[in-house]
């Protein structure tokens, strides 16, 4: 009785000296989603009453957790991403691809009538403390900043952009910190510090040259006078990024970064349907999962890759393969009897199974941090953004094989089943790097809430960064090294010219004392 009046005093505490909170998440992308959705769960779970903006209402009621605007789908992601679309939308550039389909694309919802009557008509019974918004390529969602006068908190599902420091001015040493859409080792040789570095310039810029137009949109959505979008991205106090030391290796940042990887890893309240949970129970000689997200469709690859995805696959035989379909029935019939597809399952759940064996993924940030966390190894086969680095990191870190769609073979799928699943180094150092990511002074969720409450309690300058208020050659202290240079070069011309003068006068004196001496 004594230990209920305690929690009970607890809880009672903690929605009273709750917060209120705005999440604004306009991009209609599930795997970017899936983190923030667990971020404002986590938040509502503390006390804190959350609002949220986004095109992923709730199927199920959650405490404190309110779907305060569902804004219709731009372009429907989900389940809906063909072999063709990926070929043609990443034909582009991936800085064009985010700052339009992502960026400026996005920024027209503000137009959104429900979220245009927020913008006139904030709530202020009680009013809001914070507002998080995701940082994309959509920077001008942190216009909320100053039209409810709070601190505005970043929130990435990835590791950040390149542009993305800029926000916070979070240092980039392009000496041994690749860019997010480089594969390059930290180790990198002279001519691959030279690409990083040339390539994250022109991604900085050609970024911001994109994005420049949202300022317009901002002025013509919200006021005539809405500063430049610049100006609105330094607004955001901090960001949450979906990072970590034990994957994505050591770098210079500021304080204002938090690395909150993995937040999203979680299966409180997820389901296993019973039939799927036998499946997996009587798969004793293990199982493979195979699944290319949430977006991407399987059955829409061309006729060459399926044929080499089912031979491979009915080879590892009588090991079993849990193959994650959208629309079974749109595949080719030949599907291997040691194949089961399902249009859905809860994938943690999956990975945690004691009888998986591998994960074959198209390299997905969310899905193989799930799998790292419980030591699963990977075949990697990228399509496209980040996914190329993220399992080139992967194999480095000897957890992955790697395979390219464009140059796959029946023999190379074979030759990456055999080694994944006979090779004990993969599995060994998949369950170390496991222990590694996990191994944290606190969890990512409670150091995602601890820095969000930090912000509200302290102000939205708590972490602001000096380096907000120099340009940029005053941060590279290109000011400072060219007054020393040119210090240092007048001094030397001074030191040479006395010692000139003075060489030029001893040798005046020698030469009337020679001339002297000849006249006597």
């Amino acid at each position: 009785m004594k230990l209920l009046s305690v929690l009970l005093f607890c809880t009672i505490l903690s929605i009273c000296h709750g917060y209120r909170i705005l999440g604004v998440f306009p991009f209609s992308g599930k795997s970017h989603f899936i983190m923030f959705e667990q971020l404002m769960k986590i938040l509502a779970k503390r006390g804190h009453q959350v609002d949220v903006i986004s095109t992923f209402p709730l199927k199920k009621p959650y405490p404190n957790y309110n779907d305060l605007i569902v804004l219709p789908t731009m372009r429907q992601f989900m389940n809906n991403m063909t072999y063709a679309e990926i070929k043609t939308l990443f034909a582009v550039s991936p800085t064009q691809a985010v700052a339009t389909v992502g960026g400026n694309d996005v920024c027209e919802i503000l137009n959104n009538s429900q979220i245009q009557q927020l913008i006139r008509n904030p709530p202020n019974d009680p009013p809001y403390d914070a507002v998080i918004v995701e940082v994309f390529g959509a920077q001008c969602f942190a216009i909320f900043g100053d039209i409810l006068k709070v601190p505005v908190i970043g929130a990435s599902s990835s590791v950040p952009y390149p542009w993305i420091s800029d926000c916070i001015a979070n240092p980039d040493n392009m000496a041994f910190a690749p860019s997010n859409l480089i594969a390059y080792p930290q180790n990198m040789n002279f001519w691959q510090r030279m690409y990083n570095f040339v390539n994250t310039i022109y991604m900085k810029w050609e970024f911001r040259r994109e994005t420049a137009k949202q300022t317009d949109i901002l002025r013509k959505y919200i006021s005539p006078d809405a500063p430049d979008i610049r100006e609105v991205e330094k607004k955001i106090s901090i960001i949450l990024g979906n990072s970590h030391i034990s994957i994505n290796g050591i770098k210079h940042t500021t304080p204002a970064y938090i690395e909150v990887g993995g937040l999203h890893i979680h299966d409180d309240g997820v389901e296993l349907p019973h039939s799927l949970e036998k499946w997996m129970n009587e798969s004793t000689h293990g199982f493979v999962y195979f699944s290319f997200g949430s977006m991407v469709k399987i059955e829409s690859f061309p006729m060459k890759f399926l044929n080499i995805f089912y031979n491979s696959l009915s080879k590892i035989s009588p090991v079993r393969v849990l193959m994650k379909i959208a629309k079974p029935d749109e595949l080719p019939p030949g599907l291997p009897k040691n194949v089961h597809v399902l249009p859905w399952m809860p994938q943690v759940k999956v990975l945690k199974h004691k009888n998986v064996k591998a994960f074959i993924t198209h390299g997905g940030l969310m899905g193989t941090q799930e799998a790292i966390q419980y030591g699963v190894p990977l075949i990697g086969i990228p399509l496209f953004a980040d996914q190329f680095v993220n399992i080139d990191i992967y194999v480095r870190l000897n957890i992955a094989v790697e395979l390219e769609i464009d140059t796959l073979t029946e023999e190379k799928m074979d030759h990456a089943l055999n080694s994944i699943l006979n090779d004990p180094k993969y599995r060994d150092t998949a369950k170390k790097l496991s222990r590694k990511f996990m191994d944290r002074p606190l969890s990512a969720a409670d150091t995602a809430i601890y820095w969000v409450e930090y912000i509200i309690r302290h102000g939205a300058n708590a972490l602001r960064s000096p380096a907000m208020d120099l340009a940029w050659w005053q941060v590279e202290l290109v000011d400072v090294v060219t007054f020393i240079l040119i210090a240092t070069i007048a001094a030397l011309y001074i030191i040479m010219t006395a010692i000139q003068f003075l060489f030029n006068l001893i040798r005046s004196s020698d030469s009337n004392q020679l001339r002297k001496k000849k006249i006597s």
